[in-house]
């Protein structure tokens, strides 16, 4: 690849969403990025004036952390490049991968400073690209994670953006060559009890040693499972728009489909909501479960903090922890009077409404709770007093959600269901005013 500084703009500028705002390089103090922010800058306006910052992650791991800053420092300074420097803590533990730990803590630190429709920019190559796919054969992965890195993604309000994916490694280096090697090695980068260091040194060099194209031949086979997987969540996003029942997805829909069919279409609605899918195992066993559990059970697979619900012929994702009204509050019984019910459960808040229940009858304060079990209400003066539990099954309020409602007693009396129901035993007459929850925020339901 030519190295002219038309080729590289236009490598670059390739890869720069058209409404970008703001380029922001990742700056690690390795040679990598440290030639991907000399690259950038040495091109002064020509992105469109977009302003270029540079942030530097410290995870705190090792004794060269303070290296790291300084280098990172010292470059920006002398290029004039504005410097955030981040800590992050790291979690440590039995059973997890300090370097999938880090990695994790890095970019969610990265995504949360991200400003709107800013590009963060990182130094990934050629070299890496192979080296991912390899690790993702090495563990089994499908053809998603087999595709690698892409060079642009969605990423916190703006973008990552991996503009030198298709460049080789060395040509990056001699890109940024002229920085006289100011930057810092990371120690874990030749640690070979990580999997990424024990590739690169022990690995890559005997297979670049028979196969010269080795990093090109791979990074082009990453490309070619991008575009099949492109394909397949083409596919899956028309199942998914004629399958979708509201929030979930048609169960009798998605069981005429083949069984790899089904897969991918539940794979790509999981992606959607932004959710990492189980493992194929995980999946086709939740499937299974789902399509095989009697009609009046409603199966719950669950893994992560997430878990796949069938309800009513309805496959719905939600969280692994049912949501639950956990303790009882007063509530004073004056319009406009609120209170908050919790995390994701909004608030309720007296509005006045002609028939509602009769402010005269009221309590100075009510309690509101969640369901204890056998509550009754009559919901209309001319229907038979009903247990929540029945008028839920019969208007489909989703099991799972049934212990966050919100129950309003008037001493021992239940006189309202959140704003689902109010006892017509404490209503006002029908053109008489009078008082009704309003439940804000609320949770989906049915």
């Amino acid at each position: 690849m030519a190295s002219s500084a038309a080729s590289l703009y236009a490598v670059i500028e390739s890869c720069i969403p058209a409404d970008a705002a703001g380029l922001v390089v990742a700056l690690s103090g390795g040679a990598d990025s440290a030639a991907l922010l000399r690259l950038v800058a040495g091109m002064g306006g020509r992105f469109h004036g977009l302003p270029l910052r540079a942030v530097h992650i410290d995870h705190g791991l090792q004794a060269a952390a303070a290296e790291f800053r300084d280098a990172c420092t010292d470059l920006c300074r002398r290029l004039g490049v504005p410097l955030e420097i981040i800590r992050v803590e790291v979690p440590s533990g039995a059973g997890l991968s300090i370097e999938a730990a880090a990695r994790e803590a890095r970019y969610a630190a990265l995504a949360a400073q991200l400003q709107p429709r800013e590009c963060l920019l990182t130094a990934h190559h050629r070299r890496d690209q192979a080296e991912t796919l390899l690790l993702q054969a090495l563990r089994g992965a499908g053809v998603k994670g087999m595709s690698a890195m892409p060079a642009c993604r969605a990423f916190g309000l703006g973008w990552h953006v991996r503009p030198v994916l298709d460049v080789p490694h060395r040509e990056l280096l001699q890109w940024g060559g002229h920085l006289e090697n100011r930057h810092s090695i990371d120690p874990m980068n030749q640690d070979l009890r990580f999997d990424r260091a024990y590739l690169r040194r022990e690995i890559w060099p005997p297979i670049e040693t028979r196969w010269p194209g080795a990093e090109t031949a791979l990074s082009r086979a990453a490309r070619h499972m991008a575009e099949a997987q492109e394909l397949l969540d083409v596919a899956a996003a028309r199942d998914v728009v004629r399958l979708r029942d509201g929030d979930a997805l048609s169960v009798p829909g998605l069981r005429v489909l083949p069984q790899l069919q089904r897969v991918n279409v539940v794979r790509f609605w999981l992606s959607e909501a932004g959710v990492e899918a189980p493992s194929t195992a995980r999946l086709a066993e939740a499937l299974r479960q789902v399509f095989d559990a009697d009609a009046d059970h409603q199966p719950a697979i669950v893994w992560s903090d997430k878990a796949l619900r069938r309800y009513r012929q309805r496959l719905f994702l939600t969280a692994a922890a049912c949501p639950r009204l956990e303790e009882a509050r007063s509530w004073d019984t004056s319009p406009g009077s609120t209170i908050v019910l919790g995390a994701n459960l909004g608030t309720l808040t007296w509005n006045t409404q002609i028939g509602g229940l009769a402010a005269h009858a009221l309590p100075p304060a009510v309690m509101v709770r969640g369901r204890n079990g056998g509550e009754t209400l009559k919901p209309a003066r001319t229907a038979r007093t009903q247990t929540v539990q029945h008028l839920c099954q019969s208007q489909g309020v989703l099991p799972w959600m049934r212990d966050a409602l919100p129950l309003v007693f008037a001493g021992e009396e239940l006189i309202a269901v959140a704003d689902l129901w109010m006892d017509a035993r404490w209503r006002a007459a029908p053109d008489a005013p009078g008082l009704k929850v309003e439940w804000n925020n609320a949770p989906i339901l049915i």
